[in-house]
C-alpha cells in the first residue's frame, strides 16, 4: 500500500516557472510512487490577502489547469478545494482547544509579521492561526509524508506538535493514534531566480509564467540584466556576475554551459548570444504545458469536474479522520 503524501498551494493565478521547479516538479514524480493529495489552499490565501476575494474563483481554476498542464494526473492524484471541506475548520477548531498559544506566536512567519505592522495595525487571528489550520489540512488526511524543502521542514514540526499532543490527551486505550505524526519528505527544490536574479515572485514582478508564449519569453529573458561589469561587448565577462547564469544553471545542460562560460570569459560572444540557449530550452520545457492547457481552456467543466470528483474523494478521508476524533474528545453523540 502507497503511503500517502499532503501538500498544498495558495492560489494566486496563472503559476510561474519558480512555482513548477520548486513544488510541482516534485508532485509530478511523486504521483507514481506514493497516494497523493495536493489541495487548493484557498483559505489560507484569506489569511494574509482577505481583500483579495473578488478574484479567488479565477485564481483557484487557472492555477488548477496548470497543475493539470504541468502533468498532474487525476487519476493518480486527488485534487480538491480546501473550502470545499468544512471538516478542515472543525478539525481545527478542536485542535486549536488544545494547542498553546505561545505555540503559533512563536513560529516565524506570525513574528515576521508583527515586525512588519505599521502603526494601529493588528494582526489576524486567521494569520495567527495559520500553522494550526496547516496543521489540520495534513492530519485530517492522515498523510504519513508531507514533501518540503530542507529549509522548510521545521514548518512540518508543529504539525507533529499538535498530533502528538492531541493523542497522548486522547489516546488513552487505543491500540492506534487518532492522528498520525506526518514525516518530512525532503525532496530537491530549485530555487529558480527571477528576472532580476532576486527569487521568482509575483509581487517582485520578475515571473516567467509557465504558460508565457514563445515570443513573451524571449523578450522578458532579453530584457534581463547581465554582468554589471561588463558594459561592452568587447569587454571580458563573469558568468558569476550574471543573473542569467542562475537561470542556465537550471536549464542549459552542462557542456553547453561550459562552452558559455568560457565565450563570456574571453569575450567571444555577446549576452543576446548567450540569453538564446536559453530562451530556446524555457520554450522547450513550456510547450507540452501549453499545448495540455489549451484542451483544459477549451473545456472549463471539465477542469470543474475533475475537481469535483477529487473534493468527494477527498471528503471520505475527511469523514472517518473526524468521525474518530470526536469519539477520541468524547462528541459521538
Amino acid at each position: 500500500m502507497r503511503s500517502r503524501v499532503l501538500s498544498g498551494m495558495r492560489p494566486t493565478g496563472a503559476l510561474h516557472l519558480g512555482h513548477y521547479h520548486g513544488a510541482i516538479k516534485n508532485w509530478v514524480q511523486l504521483q507514481h510512487t506514493h497516494d497523493c493529495f495536493f489541495f487548493v489552499a484557498d483559505w489560507h490565501a484569506l489569511t494574509t490577502s482577505p481583500d483579495k476575494h473578488q478574484t479567488l474563483s479565477a485564481h483557484v481554476y487557472d492555477m488548477v489547469v496548470d497543475w493539470l498542464a504541468a502533468g498532474i494526473d487525476p487519476d493518480q492524484a486527488t485534487l480538491f478545494i480546501q473550502s470545499r471541506l468544512p471538516e478542515h475548520a472543525e478539525l481545527f477548531t478542536l485542535l486549536a482547544m488544545h494547542t498553546p498559544l505561545s505555540w503559533l506566536e512563536r513560529t516565524p512567519s506570525y513574528k515576521d509579521r508583527i515586525a512588519k505592522l505599521g502603526e494601529g495595525e493588528s494582526p489576524t487571528f486567521g494569520f495567527l492561526g495559520y500553522p494550526l489550520l496547516q496543521a489540520a489540512d495534513i492530519l485530517i488526511y492522515r498523510a504519513q509524508h508531507v514533501p518540503v524543502g530542507e529549509d522548510q521542514a521545521p514548518h512540518v514540526e508543529i504539525t507533529r506538535e499538535v498530533a502528538r499532543r492531541f493523542n497522548h490527551l486522547h489516546g488513552a486505550g487505543r491500540t492506534e493514534p487518532v492522528l498520525i505524526e506526518p514525516q518530512v519528505l525532503l525532496t530537491d527544490t530549485a530555487r529558480l531566480p527571477g528576472l532580476d536574479g532576486e527569487k521568482m515572485s509575483k509581487s517582485l514582478g520578475n515571473t516567467i509564467a509557465m504558460r508565457d508564449e514563445p515570443e513573451a519569453v524571449a523578450t522578458k529573458v532579453r530584457k534581463m540584466p547581465t554582468d554589471p561589469q561588463r558594459v561592452r561587448r568587447e569587454d571580458a565577462g563573469e558568468p558569476t556576475r550574471c543573473p542569467v547564469w542562475a537561470l542556465h544553471a537550471v536549464y542549459t545542460p552542462e557542456a553547453t554551459r561550459d562552452t558559455l562560460a568560457a565565450d563570456c570569459r574571453q569575450a567571444r560572444t555577446g549576452c543576446l548570444d548567450c540569453k538564446q540557449p536559453l530562451i530556446d530550452a524555457i520554450v522547450r520545457e513550456q510547450q507540452p504545458w501549453r499545448e495540455r492547457a489549451e484542451r483544459y481552456l477549451a473545456n472549463p467543466k471539465q477542469v470543474q469536474w475533475i475537481v469535483e470528483l477529487g473534493t468527494e474523494r477527498a471528503r471520505t478521508v475527511a469523514r472517518q479522520t473526524m468521525k474518530d476524533v470526536r469519539e477520541a474528545i468524547g462528541l459521538a453523540y
